[in-house]
């Protein structure tokens, strides 16, 4: 469900071995939290999810801290910083197995790890070798070649003039006649012989012979001898663009998994091509549930305003896919039992119902329907009720499912974002031809507290060194699961270890779609 998530935690939960909080009992209220229905603002129900998460640590020996701000960007304190953030992650806390909202037992296997979850994710991508089509150049852009790009020609395919000028041959001065000359797009001119010049254009074909082109401002015409004179030394072949300068035929001009951007298509184009071999872009669908979500207007009554809806298509078709206009289910089983069976795509995105509320549909409805789950949660903060799965095609009774996948995000949208990022976007790498995104890792320069256990992915900014200084990251506020106030300024995310991590250390950082593209790093550009 879109919206506050019914899910495992989402922040760290108190230690009661921790001498700086007093130890509650079990059955007692939690030090802070008022009993339910005494000024706490909380239901019977969350109130017993508190005293579960508390039971759950009450043997731990290892704390899991409950500050989670993390120093950052402007006013504002992120989740860790408010009391209520405190009963946020301690209501997030996992209730036991078989004993969670709704009554739906689920495996007892702890969830993947963030890298093993992502790396699943990519896998699923790869299973296969993409399909290939031939699109022409102007439908080209955007996707990713299957296939390497050889030079169909040398390029310049014949010696050209680089500029307006005149084209000699042998020492000067020289002589010339008059006309036009040598314009670009004629066929071949007559060998020139010795001593001889005549005007070229920019891009016309140089005579057999010549020695060198001299550009109009370097030369002095003296119209009444017909004869030239330069104005600076020659030296041959100066201002000539030889043959196969650029590349020769058969050379490879890009690689496999290359963006087709405005520059390929241009490059392509010389090359000789008009149709280029491209992975066709993954089609995905979008289907939000929860019936307390909005599509319009200001949020009343309980009912929120639908984020997801509008966020995850454009950030989709940023990844390379082609995406259908969301679709909302509100909570309902059996519709989206329909939806999944009734889609054609090659993924499935649904965001809310992960989890095991009386109204989280997902996991029910992905059992009925014989789906395979490869990633059922990860250990990262937030979102870790994540789920990838792999629904059977229409008609199949047996044998692993090879239809459409489904990635499962959670409700809250910054948790959304990381199941995104997570899976969605290595999945779709991966369908799509694109080769994965380089990992690199970046200063910080702050503290960014960490989960005790599991990974964190924190919205994070670039910013210039200064007097000397190296480039870093700095964390931004306003980084809770359900806050998109972080994510909105910020070109990245920080990949922290659990215990998280001390200012000056180096962090891995997760590109967002709109950050600098890397570099070209192979074809005959470096």
């Amino acid at each position: 469900m879109t919206g506050p998530d019914r899910s495992r935690p989402t922040g760290p939960v108190h230690d009661p071995t921790d001498a700086t909080h007093p130890v509650r009992d079990a059955t007692g209220p939690a030090p802070g939290l008022a009993p339910a229905g005494r000024g706490s603002g909380l239901t019977h129900e969350e109130e017993r999810a508190v005293e579960q998460a508390l039971a759950l640590v009450g043997g731990s020996s290892r704390r899991p801290s409950l500050r989670w701000e993390a120093p950052g960007e402007g006013p504002g304190g992120g989740p860790g910083s408010d009391p209520e953030d405190l009963t946020e992650a301690l209501l997030e806390a996992p209730a036991p197995v078989g004993d969670r909202p709704g009554g739906r037992v689920r495996s007892s296997a702890p969830p993947l790890s963030w890298d093993r979850a992502r790396a699943a994710a990519a896998r699923a991508g790869r299973a296969g070798p993409p399909p290939t089509i031939r699109l022409p150049l102007d439908r080209a852009l955007g996707h990713v070649l299957a296939e390497a790009l050889g030079a169909l020609t040398d390029l310049p395919s014949f010696d050209t003039s680089a500029m307006d000028g005149w084209a000699v041959a042998g020492p000067g001065p020289w002589a010339f006649g008059v006309g036009a000359g040598l314009l670009a797009g004629r066929g071949p001119a007559t060998a020139l012989p010795d001593g001889a010049a005549v005007r070229i254009a920019t891009g016309a074909r140089v005579p057999p012979d010549t020695t060198a082109v001299i550009r109009s401002e370097h030369a002095h015409a003296d119209e009444a001898k017909g004869l030239l004179h330069a104005r600076r030394p020659v030296v041959a072949g100066q201002d000539i663009r030889p043959r196969g300068q650029e590349c020769r035929s058969g050379e490879q001009l890009v690689p496999a998994g290359t963006v087709v951007t405005p520059a390929v298509l241009g490059l392509a184009a010389a090359a000789g091509y008009d149709a280029l071999p491209a992975v066709p872009r993954p089609r995905v669908d979008i289907l939000v549930l929860g019936d307390e979500l909005l599509a319009s207007g200001l949020p009343h009554d309980g009912l929120i305003r639908d984020a997801l809806g509008p966020m995850l298509g454009p950030w989709l078709r940023a990844l390379g896919a082609e995406v259908s206009g969301p679709r909302r289910l509100g909570d309902d089983a059996e519709a989206l039992r329909e939806a999944l069976t009734g889609s054609d795509a090659d993924l499935i995105v649904t965001t809310g119902g992960t989890a095991s509320g009386p109204v989280d549909h997902v996991h029910p409805v992905l059992d009925a329907l014989g789906a395979e789950l490869l990633v059922d949660g990860a250990a990262v903060r937030p979102g870790h009720p994540m789920l990838l799965a792999r629904l059977p095609v229409p008609g199949q009774s047996r044998g692993t499912p090879d239809g459409p996948y489904l990635v499962g995000l959670p409700g809250n949208p910054l948790a959304a974002v990381s199941g995104l990022l997570t899976l969605a976007e290595p999945l779709l790498a991966g369908l799509a031809g694109r080769p994965a995104q380089d990992a690199y890792r970046a200063l910080v320069h702050a503290e960014v507290h960490g989960h005790p256990h599991d990974t964190r992915l924190v919205p994070v900014v670039h910013r210039a060194g200064r007097a000397g200084g190296r480039d870093h990251v700095a964390p931004l506020r306003y980084n809770g699961p359900a806050m998109l106030r972080g994510i909105a300024a910020a070109d990245g995310l920080a990949v922290v270890p659990p215990g998280g991590v001390r200012s000056g250390t180096e962090v891995e950082i997760l590109d967002l779609p709109w950050a600098p593209a890397t570099p070209w790093t192979e074809g005959c550009f470096t």
